[in-house]
């Protein structure tokens, strides 16, 4: 058994920001997986992801660096284009390609105590495959592909189809400000994080980008800080930065306020280039300790 089995799709992606276009491999479970494997290994993982032939380099790549990967057939690879302005909170998003949903035939010999879902789209995991899951270990879910509907090659915001259900199965879920307004129609990340608690969720992670973020659990909250970056490149795979930080501290019994502030850490390191997380342990102490 796995301490923590990320399923989601890698993606191809092209990221365009104002300075330049870059092709590469991307998604939830891509960002994720590179981020936990620069960590010791003091927390097992296994990768499980779906992709065409075609695209196989990715998981090649991964595996060479270490990555424990579980990679099952799918007609297409996602294919995602996300676009930055001046603002990095900001994106704009369309999906050229689709790939096929999760299904628990697939999952049935994957084991974990903690199943962290990589949704990108709405339909990549259905809700009797998330109670199943949940049955066998704790689950973390990153909101953000229940809220994506496409509509030909543009992604629109959604209210999330069967939240109720699955959000009571649910012990950690991610969500950013937008995200969580989108699920629980409040503007107050304290309120909009009692809601999901309200709900059935165990531990809620909101993220607040330059802001910071904030964690509820046990009826407490947690403000996390943000770390100022040197520079600040490339947004993309922040979100899947902090969540592994996170569920890497969380899965070792570190507290709420420790493992947030360590995620935040890993966020500002990732900031500062393009591409997955690729610093040490060491650097992520060393900004904890210096400010």
């Amino acid at each position: 058994m796995k301490d923590i089995c990320c399923i989601g799709h890698i993606t191809r992606d092209r990221i365009v920001t104002p300075h330049q276009t870059v092709y590469m491999a991307g998604g939830t479970s891509f960002y994720f997986a590179y981020a936990l494997n620069q960590l010791p290994k003091k927390a097992s993982f296994q990768l499980v992801t779906k992709l065409a032939e075609e695209d196989m380099k990715a998981v090649d790549d991964m595996r060479q660096a270490g990555i424990d990967v579980r990679v099952y057939p799918s007609s297409h690879t996602v294919f995602f284009e996300n676009k930055y302005g001046e603002n990095q909170n900001e994106r704009t998003q369309r999906v050229l390609s689709k790939a096929d949903p999760f299904v628990m035939d697939e999952l049935k010999e994957v084991e974990a105590g903690i199943y962290h879902l990589g949704t990108l789209l709405a339909d990549d995991f259905a809700p009797e495959t998330v109670k199943a899951l949940s049955q066998r270990g704790r689950i973390s879910i990153d909101a953000q592909g229940y809220l994506r509907e496409v509509r030909g090659e543009d992604v629109h915001a959604i209210d999330w189809k069967d939240k109720l259900d699955i959000l009571a199965c649910t012990d950690i879920i991610k969500v950013n400000e937008h995200e969580m307004e989108v699920i629980t129609g409040l503007t107050d990340p304290h309120a909009a994080a009692r809601q999901l608690a309200d709900w059935g969720v165990r531990e809620v992670v909101v993220t607040l980008g330059s802001e910071g973020s904030l964690i509820l659990a046990d009826g407490q909250f947690y403000d996390i800080p943000a770390y100022p970056p040197k520079a600040v490149v490339d947004a993309t795979g922040c979100g899947d930065t902090y969540a592994a930080g996170y569920l890497y501290c969380r899965s070792q019994g570190v507290g709420y306020a420790e493992a947030g502030r360590f995620a935040a850490a890993m966020c500002t390191l990732k900031l500062e280039h393009s591409g997955p997380f690729d610093r040490t342990i060491e650097e992520v102490e060393a900004l904890l300790k210096n400010v």
